[in-house]
């Protein structure tokens, strides 16, 4: 592969902060700012944040295509050029995941470290079945439905009960308010991604951190992501899919204690 993606950047994108580069690769039926919008100043105040929106979410237009991850890959690779960041690590939550890893699959002399969370290297049955539904509930527009589905599947057991009516409620509306317009190409992908061929040629640190009370993306698909990627190193945190929203201060400090070891 060639040092420099020949890709022109097409996806809107954010530059963040100062320092060694940091690539951030989004959920699907988020966006940068909804997954990683809790932890964005922290982490650029030790790093030039530089991340992407993918199609149909924040300000880039959905696509008359399918995606594919390569295509993600790539453009976050773009956006990198774009930027003027020749090596960086990269973070990927969930979707984001395969993302990451396809990126440094294909752009290994640029990658200094992965971080992933809440991710997978292929569908198992139940992310098969989540995607199918989320994308079909997706495309029928009905966002309250949409709303409902996702606080079912991705709020950890104990964030979930332990939530007021009235907070579940403003949650709910927010939720509904906030998804991604492509959130149904999106995560039509999640239910065709593979990037298992590549994992066993990865050889950059990466930090495999496991929700462990995750409905959508299972702990086995997180473990297997830090058994088959040589020397990963995997670390729990006891929430539902999404950690960001029910132990922020716990994610930011996994990562950037691993970015601090491994990314200088």
């Amino acid at each position: 592969m060639s040092s420099r993606n020949l890709l022109e950047p097409t996806f809107a994108r954010t530059r963040l902060g100062s320092g060694p580069g940091l690539l951030l690769a989004h959920g699907a039926g988020s966006s940068l700012a909804n997954t990683y919008g809790p932890v964005l100043e922290a982490l650029a105040a030790r790093h030039t944040v530089v991340g992407i929106d993918y199609p149909g979410s924040g300000d880039t237009p959905r696509s008359t295509t399918a995606l594919s991850v390569d295509d993600l890959a790539d453009q976050l690779i773009a956006a990198a050029d774009a930027e003027g960041l020749d090596r960086f690590a990269v973070s990927g939550f969930s979707l984001g995941g395969p993302v990451a890893i396809r990126a440094a699959a294909r752009h290994p002399e640029r990658v200094s470290a992965l971080v992933l969370t809440a991710a997978f290297g292929h569908r198992d049955n139940r992310l098969a079945l989540a995607s199918s539904v989320w994308s079909k509930i997706a495309a029928s527009g009905d966002r309250e439905l949409l709303a409902e589905f996702l606080l079912l599947m991705a709020l950890g057991t104990q964030a979930l009960e332990s939530m007021p009516s009235e907070q579940l409620q403003q949650i709910l509306g927010f939720t509904a308010a906030t998804a991604a317009d492509g959130s149904s190409e999106q995560t039509d992908l999640v239910g065709q991604v593979d990037v298992r061929d590549d994992l066993a040629g990865l050889k950059v640190p990466t930090l495999v951190i496991s929700t462990t009370d995750d409905r959508l993306t299972s702990p086995a698909l997180h473990r297997h992501l830090a058994e088959t990627i040589p020397g990963a190193h995997l670390a729990d945190i006891a929430t539902g899919h999404l950690p960001m929203l029910e132990r922020t201060e716990e994610w930011l400090q996994l990562i950037t204690d691993f970015l601090g070891k491994h990314h200088a």
